[in-house]
């Protein structure tokens, strides 16, 4: 299902049950030694697909350690990112870092946010054009997502933290594109000198999950600000 949205130098697998062959290096046994099961099966299964999306690649297997604020940190040479959600959805998509500066990968259960959430999640001008979006995708449960892969190509480039409010995502009507905006920027953010805070992203809907793809591509990057494209 992601490889629909993923660009051209990046490889994705995913998984929608917990194979029995997955496991676990001896670093990465002890990030979850004490974790409930549930918790281990979805650490083990998604890396478990990182290992096999690297594999494309051309690398070994290695372990995958949550880095600061719980990203993983991923071999020398690439970048990456992991999701995983209820009802056993996981995938973990990679690129090398000759082709992509930063990737955010998100899955959710695709069904409506719970009562009152999307307020938390929504700028005032997202809500107003989410109203006129249909209802053949959940699309409060979509912009959701949406923010989280920006988030998770974001914080690798930058150390620095975002909410809900600070990213401005708005959809493409007819399409499986989205544009998003970081309202949070300047010195203050971090922002990388090659970025202006805009990033470009692809969705997909099917079995029971929504996922989001954002991609930051070295070879759009100029000599000052540059493109963003997935």
């Amino acid at each position: 299902m992601i490889e629909r949205i993923l660009p051209p130098y990046a490889a994705a697998v995913e998984a929608f049950s917990d194979p029995l062959g997955a496991r676990l290096f001896p670093e990465e046994q002890a990030v979850v030694a004490d974790a409930a099961e549930g918790r281990r099966r979805e650490f083990t299964t998604v890396r478990h697909c990182a290992r096999l999306a690297l594999a494309r690649l051309g690398r070994p297997p290695v372990p995958l350690l949550p880095g600061p604020g719980g990203a993983p940190r991923w071999p020398d040479g690439v970048v990456g990112s992991m999701t995983h959600c209820r009802g056993g959805y996981r995938a973990a998509v990679v690129a090398p870092r000759t082709a992509a500066r930063a990737l955010g990968v998100d899955a959710e259960p695709h069904r409506p946010l719970r009562d009152g959430v999307l307020a938390s999640v929504a700028r005032p001008g997202e809500r107003a054009r989410l109203e006129g979006a249909g209802a053949a995708v959940c699309w409060d449960r979509l912009l959701f997502c949406a923010k989280e892969a920006v988030y998770k190509a974001w914080f690798p480039l930058t150390g620095v933290w975002l909410g809900f409010h600070d990213v401005d995502v708005d959809f493409e009507p007819g399409t499986d594109r989205f544009r998003a905006r970081v309202v949070a920027g300047g010195e203050e953010a971090n922002e990388p000198a090659f970025f202006d805070g805009r990033l470009t992203g692809r969705w997909v809907a099917g079995h029971g999950v929504v996922a989001a793809v954002v991609a930051l591509a070295s070879f759009d990057i100029g000599a000052g600000r540059g493109k963003v494209s997935s």
